[in-house]
């Protein structure tokens, strides 16, 4: 397998799970993985958030971990990367107003790199405006943003993942293991055992 170098970016409550588990994953069979917040630095932390499914009519929200970001924002070209991996939470509501985030969210959709998104994650791909023809997956409150960006959403159940060509995405944590599987087919990572 060859090694990949993986952008993630996260940001102030992401979903925590969201961040740790690709982020860990990741790196676990041998990708590099630098995670990245504008505005942050390598070594600055992150909060993140706990979103869990409990019966009500959307998430609840719990405090989550302390992510430390292993690499600065301000240092990160896209064109050193060979992906992307971008969290859920409340963190795309705002980082889809930073400019950068966007040029550096386009660049991999330019250059048909892998991109994995989940959940409210896809908030950023929209303001992006790069999911337009494209088939992809988000939390279901996201739904309307991706038809109005000119994308078709597809409603699965919580634990799957879509996949468009080099674009994979997910409704939510419960789909991990469909959804880092389906990425690590996309970035053509194969595991034996």
């Amino acid at each position: 397998m060859a090694q990949k170098k993986i952008l993630l970016l996260t940001g102030d409550f992401a979903e925590d799970y969201e961040t740790m588990v690709p982020f860990q994953m990741l790196q676990m069979i041998g990708h590099e993985v630098h995670a990245v917040c504008p505005d942050k630095a390598a070594g600055d932390k992150i909060k993140t958030a706990i979103h869990d499914f409990e019966g009500d009519q959307t998430y609840s929200e719990k405090p989550g971990h302390g992510f430390v970001l292993n690499a600065s924002f301000a240092d990160v070209s896209g064109a050193d990367y060979d992906a992307l991996v971008i969290a859920g939470g409340r963190a795309p509501e705002y980082l889809r107003l930073n400019k950068n985030v966007l040029e550096l969210v386009r660049h991999f959709f330019t250059e048909d790199k892998p991109v994995a998104a989940v959940c409210h994650a896809i908030q950023i791909l929209t303001a992006a405006d790069v999911v337009r023809g494209k088939k992809l997956t988000a939390y279901p409150a996201v739904a309307p943003e991706v038809t109005a960006s000119g994308g078709t959403y597809v409603s699965v159940n919580v634990t799957e993942a879509v996949v468009d060509g080099k674009l994979v995405t997910a409704p939510a944590w419960p789909a991990h293991p469909q959804w880092i599987a389906a990425f690590l087919q996309v970035l053509g990572t194969t595991i034996t055992l």
